[in-house]
């Protein structure tokens, strides 16, 4: 095991409070010491340091500023620890889950969705993190990995699997777009932008071919590297494009997006993935199942 030089851990809490205060007195009033207690404290790591860590303003002893860069990198370090206690803690108390999703997904389908999570159960925090990686490596530290695609890769057979949806793809465009532009048929893509993602390639042509109008050509296409920026685009008007209904309805009931044309295309499959060694919580049970349940409403 890697031997640390760290210093003496009561000291350095003590510290990253008094550094975060307006006077050591201050910080001994929260702490609800005395101030002899916490300077003593002090003197400990200063010792430890070899140098001191506050300077005096006036009638107050004050944080010096090499000190409060040190509290910083302290608060970061204690802020891990206690993400990390509060992951690997086993006990039914547990009421932290940690979600990581892509980013479409999270945006547009999961945040949405969570002001009625948790008016259900108020008593469970969702932690919600993206990430576009399909690829097992650095997705640790995780309960519930959302993803699209069959993701049939070999590190993945481990995870306990929970189908979501399918997307319907089909023509989205905002109204304020159609308002000064029509379209009403397919043949009316030729006076539009048509907006594409790089991360979804093919869906335009999928769609196309499901609606029998190869031929079109639309006035130009406008290309962005993620989806979410090309649904953004694409709600702020810039263009028509192609969106999965489930994934766009909470802009689809606030009128932020439409569906001018009634033609719909398969898309891609979501799944919610459970690692292995993730403790099977009460509170993770009932955020799956209630994940299950909005996706199949």
């Amino acid at each position: 095991m890697k031997k640390r030089n760290l210093p003496p851990l009561n000291a350095l809490r003590l510290f990253e409070t008094a550094a975060h205060a307006n006077s050591l007195s201050d910080a001994a009033e929260e702490l609800g010491m005395t101030h002899g207690a916490v300077s003593r404290q002090i003197k400990v790591l200063e010792e430890w340091l070899g140098q001191p860590l506050f300077e005096r303003q006036g009638q107050r002893s004050v944080a010096a500023e090499h000190a409060r860069a040190f509290a910083a990198e302290i608060s970061t370090a204690f802020d891990i620890i206690s993400d990390a206690a509060v992951r690997f803690g086993k006990t039914p108390n547990t009421r932290t889950i940690r979600v990581n999703a892509q980013t479409t997904f999270a945006m547009h389908w999961l945040i949405p969705r969570l002001p009625a999570f948790h008016s259900q159960y108020p008593d469970i925090e969702i932690s919600v993190s993206t990430s576009n990686s399909s690829e097992v490596k650095g997705l640790s530290g995780f309960d519930v990995l959302i993803r699209r695609d069959a993701l049939n890769k070999p590190e993945w057979r481990y995870f306990e699997k929970k189908a979501l949806f399918e997307e319907k793809l089909t023509l989205i465009a905002a109204p304020k777009l159609l308002a000064t532009k029509a379209l009403n048929t397919p043949a009316d893509l030729a006076t539009h932008v048509v907006v594409l993602s790089s991360t979804r390639s093919g869906e335009w042509e999928r769609w196309m071919k499901q609606a029998g109008v190869g031929e079109v050509r639309p006035e130009r296409f406008q290309r962005f590297e993620h989806n979410y920026i090309s649904l953004q685009a694409i709600i702020d008007g810039v263009g028509v494009g192609i969106g999965g209904i489930q994934m766009l309805g909470h802009d689809l009931q606030g009128n932020r997006l439409v569906t001018p044309l009634a033609i719909e295309a398969k898309g891609s499959r979501y799944v919610a993935l459970i690692a292995p060694d993730v403790d099977k919580s009460s509170s993770l049970n009932r955020f799956v199942a209630w994940l299950e349940r909005e996706a199949s409403a």
